[in-house]
């Protein structure tokens, strides 16, 4: 039986990112005046929450969708070209990002944010060196062979903070040996400035997230070339229980940890984004299933834009005097908080900013604006 749906465009993907979008921008502008939901915070080290599941899921939707523009594979040269091309745009990106907006308010007036002081990690930093690093790897290697990479990386990564981290403290925020690299690289002020010098987006930790890329890779081939959609579904739900399950056989020995991001994170939010996209094409191209579709089209068409966009806003907003607060924590403070107090408020401020940032997506979508590396 053939597949029954075969779209130019891959309606379910846009969708899938979209809604991972849409996530991380609720839980990146909780707000202010009352703590957010548990499931809505990153855990504090060791374990796992909903918040933790949003940026794989997204370097997964990369991995995904790199595996429909290479049906049509480029020469070397072009294709190395354009991808470290990207990569290095993506990074520069993320690092103006947390620059911006360059200028502070000191004792002497404005004055320029020193570089010395800018972070060098970061969200899309890390994306875009696990664009490049995957990209390497699918551009020459056969998927059997890109599955061991896989295992490779992750028995590898273990066995690095095993060895080069401090001993007795292999699995701490400043013990582990991604802390240590990362402050041998670089000095404190280039670090995230928030949690004791530890950075969670550091170096050595690209190495792991690297196979959440591939895995949506993998999942993308086996969407594309399995005869049946559905047989390719029942393989992504077998292979999304098996890899749940090896996350928590593994944990024991290796925590599962977001911040770390651990093996058994890699492998326990691999096999939930199996499931969830399994579930997403089910709905979509199996059942005909068109309601919210293009709510979340709209964020996946323009992932990038929209998180900058998310993520510069809330700074400007809160750059200007409103009482004793910018004028962000004004509104959740003095608004929401009046609405309804505690956690409630906090969610439906950060539902109000995440639709301040779909509303500019449905702009440039009706313009049919889209933002690209």
């Amino acid at each position: 039986m053939s597949d029954p749906v075969k779209p130019q465009r891959f309606v379910s993907l846009d969708v899938f990112r979209g809604g991972t979008i849409f996530l991380m921008i609720l839980v990146n502008t909780a707000g202010p005046g009352a703590r957010a939901y548990e499931q809505l915070i990153h855990a504090k080290w060791i374990g796992f929450t909903l918040a933790d599941l949003i940026f794989p899921t997204f370097l997964f939707a990369m991995g995904n969708a790199m595996s429909f523009a290479m049906r049509r594979p480029l020469p070397a040269g072009p294709y190395l070209a354009r991808l470290l091309r990207r990569g290095a745009i993506i990074f520069a990106l993320g690092f103006l990002m947390y620059w911006f907006p360059f200028v502070r308010h000191g004792d002497a007036g404005w004055e320029l944010i020193p570089f010395a002081q800018t972070r060098v990690p970061g969200v899309l930093q890390r994306l875009a060196l696990c664009y490049v690093l995957a990209g390497l790897i699918v551009r020459w290697l056969d998927w059997r062979v890109v599955l061991g990479v896989c295992g490779a990386l992750l028995l590898g990564y273990w066995a690095i903070l095993l060895h080069f981290g401090v001993p007795g403290d292999v699995f701490g925020k400043m013990g582990n040996a991604g802390t240590r690299f990362d402050m041998w690289l670089l000095s404190p002020g280039h670090l995230y400035k928030k949690d004791g010098g530890f950075d969670p987006e550091g170096f050595l930790g690209t190495l792991p997230a690297v196979v959440n890329v591939l895995a949506g890779y993998l999942a993308g081939l086996l969407i594309q070339r399995g005869n049946d959609l559905r047989d390719a579904l029942r393989v992504m739900l077998m292979a999304g229980l098996a890899c749940i399950a090896a996350a928590h056989a593994w944990e024991p020995w290796f925590p599962i940890a977001k911040k770390l991001w651990t093996s058994p994170f890699v492998l326990l939010t691999t096999g939930l984004d199996l499931l969830l996209l399994g579930w997403t094409i089910w709905i979509i191209e199996l059942r005909g299933k068109q309601g919210g579709v293009r709510f979340f089209t709209i964020l996946g068409r323009n992932p990038l834009a929209i998180y900058l966009f998310s993520e510069m806003f809330v700074t400007v907003l809160n750059m200007v005097p409103l009482g004793e607060d910018g004028v962000y924590d004004w509104v959740g403070i003095h608004l929401f908080q009046a609405i309804a107090p505690g956690a409630f408020g906090s969610l439906l401020c950060a539902l109000a900013y995440t639709m301040v940032c779909w509303a500019v997506g449905w702009w440039m979508d009706r313009k049919g604006l889209i933002l690209k590396a």
